[in-house]
């Protein structure tokens, strides 16, 4: 089973300089959109595909500068004997050490035997192929793959639509199960001719004219074309080629007109079941036509749950399913680095971090992630970006931003989790209680944000003291109208050991508004009480209270959205 080891990518597409070394088994890119996901699919594509010549353009150089060449390298190992002739590929060979992942010049002992296959191309848009090494540079010495030894080890990818997998044409699963042995070549001959002899001239009626007026023609110029032309098919212009034969069901219906969900998962199958002829795998956008029931049984088809798989697949997802299902160290996250340069780090070697995963697989894939303290920071969040969005503002999903629920006294952990794994990662919290000193100080030192109210105060008790009166009350009839009069009516008495009540505090706001006093119990209250500690009922406040009155609140609040905000802004440019 043919392996890739290392991929190295220079100057192709998005990816200025890119060093990779992949796991042997499932390989699921994820990461933003536009982050270099489906470029990495295509290189490895192109340089180990069994094509005799590509077409490029001067697009497919980065940043559209063709004076540096283009430069793909596939460093494979796990062997198979014509692999390592020694008669062909001797000087070629070298070393790869799994434990430093550094490609040595030659084998040598606890080192594994592989070659490094390189892709190149030029300004004049031709591309070469050429097996590379230390010991053929210094000898002169330069060479491709046989071209059987290029078939056998070419990978087999599924695209958006896998139509030419369910035929026989060259490179789909169906002829690597044939073991390239399903030659029809004779019979599609025999076919063509007789369809040929088939042909009934006599009922095209509506040929004769010219068929009359060609041969005058023809006899006016001296043309030798007989007694009269006839239109007959063209020998030359019936073609049947592998993709002829294709799958149909029982009914002869052809496989192709499956649904797009159903065709992918017949052909992972298939793809299973070709492992010993066809080892590495490509599939785009795995998720694609696929619920989520059905993902999961796609990742099954592919081993993805196997100890020692037997296919390597490579793949790319935007889907929340397939994180959740992969193991920590399947995830490779794609992302570029501040030199502009991509990297991709495997999830598994940030530590424990498969819970984190799991129960927020969809921050894996955006740029910026917030970690609020909990559900009604989450609604707020949401309610703004509504208000914002609405009037002309940027989105915070325009901008690849997620929001994270820290739960409480988990959002220093979570928000390290996620941070270890390389994302950008604020937090939006509370300040009534202290952060825990070595979490915050491991947070800030990996260069996360924190923004937390002043004053030592909760988000109720900060919205109650910085809104205008008129939002203030409406924020209080929306708790009424959340959790019930009579309980918040209980609740204000509690807080204010019954020197207090809704109506005297409704009425206050109707004459001259909130005093400060009266500020502070609605927020004691609302915090301890939880109000509207719910993601749907602050949400509600966000868009429909706090937004609007945005311009004319203290800045106590606004400074502390303006920086969260600011700062998913950043994470754009």
């Amino acid at each position: 089973m043919t392996l890739v080891r290392v991929l190295e990518i220079e100057n192709f597409r998005a990816i200025k300089k890119l060093q990779w070394l992949p796991g042997p088994d499932m390989n699921c890119l994820i990461g933003p959109g536009d982050s270099g996901k489906s470029t990495i699919l295509d290189a490895i594509d192109l340089c180990l595909g069994a094509r005799r010549s590509l077409t490029f353009t001067d697009a497919d150089f980065h940043a559209i500068d063709f004076d540096q060449p283009i430069r793909i390298c596939v460093t494979f190992g796990a062997l198979d004997e014509p692999l390592k002739n020694m008669d062909a590929y001797g000087d070629f060979l070298v070393g790869f050490n799994a434990a430093t992942g550094i490609i040595e010049p030659e084998p040598g002992a606890g080192i594994e035997t592989a070659l490094t296959l390189q892709l190149t191309v030029q300004s004049d848009l031709e591309p070469e192929w050429s097996l590379v090494s230390p010991r053929a540079q210094a000898a002169g010495r330069t060479r491709n793959l046989n071209w059987a030894d290029r078939t056998r080890i070419a990978p087999a990818r599924l695209g958006v639509t896998g139509d030419a997998h369910l035929t026989w044409r060259r490179g789909s699963v169906l002829s690597k199960l044939s073991d390239g042995k399903a030659d029809t070549s004779s019979e599609l001959t025999r076919l063509a001719r007789q369809m040929r002899d088939a042909f009934d001239q006599k009922e095209l009626k509506e040929l004769e004219g010219s068929l009359k007026l060609v041969t005058t023609a023809a006899g006016e110029m001296g043309v030798p074309v007989g007694a009269a032309v006839q239109a007959l098919i063209d020998a030359g212009s019936v073609t049947f080629t592998g993709g002829t034969i294709s799958l149909h069901d029982e009914h002869g219906i052809p496989l192709r007109s499956l649904g797009l969900g159903s065709s992918r998962l017949l052909i992972a199958a298939l793809q299973r079941k070709a492992a010993d002829k066809a080892t590495t795998f490509l599939i785009d956008e795995l998720e694609y036509g696929l619920e989520p029931h059905r993902i999961i049984r796609l990742l099954g088809a592919l081993d993805a749950k196997e100890e020692v798989p037997p296919l390597q697949v490579f793949a790319t997802s935007h889907s929340p399913t397939a994180v959740t299902e992969l193991s920590a160290h399947q995830l490779h996250i794609v992302r570029r680095n501040s030199g502009g340069e991509h990297v991709v780090t495997r999830a598994g070697d940030a530590g424990e971090v498969q819970g984190t995963i799991r129960a927020h697989a969809h921050a894996l894939l955006a740029t910026s992630i917030i970690v609020c303290e909990g559900g009604s920071e989450i609604g707020l969040m949401r309610g703004l970006d509504q208000h914002f969005t609405n009037t002309g503002e940027i989105s915070l999903a325009a901008c690849g931003a997620t929001l994270v629920n820290g739960n409480g006294d988990e959002t220093f952990s979570r928000a390290n989790a996620l941070q270890s794994l390389g994302y950008r990662v604020a937090i939006l919290r509370d300040s009534d209680k202290l952060a825990p000193p070595a979490a915050e100080a491991t947070f800030r030192a990996g260069g996360g944000n924190v923004f937390a109210w002043g004053g030592g105060r909760a988000l109720e008790q900060e919205l109650f003291a910085a809104l205008p009166d008129g939002p203030a009350a409406r924020l209080l009839d929306l708790a009424v109208e959340t959790k019930d009069r009579v309980l918040v009516e209980a609740h204000i008495k509690t807080i204010s050991n019954g020197a207090q009540t809704l109506d005297a505090l409704e009425t206050e706001a109707l004459i001259d508004g909130f005093s400060a006093d009266s500020r502070v119990l609605l927020g004691n209250a609302a915090a301890r009480f939880g109000w509207l500690k719910t993601i749907t009922a602050m949400e509600v406040a966000g868009r429909t209270i706090v937004g609007p009155a945005y311009g004319e609140s203290n800045t106590s609040l606004t400074a502390v959205m303006d920086g969260v905000l600011n700062w998913v802004e950043d994470g754009t440019r």
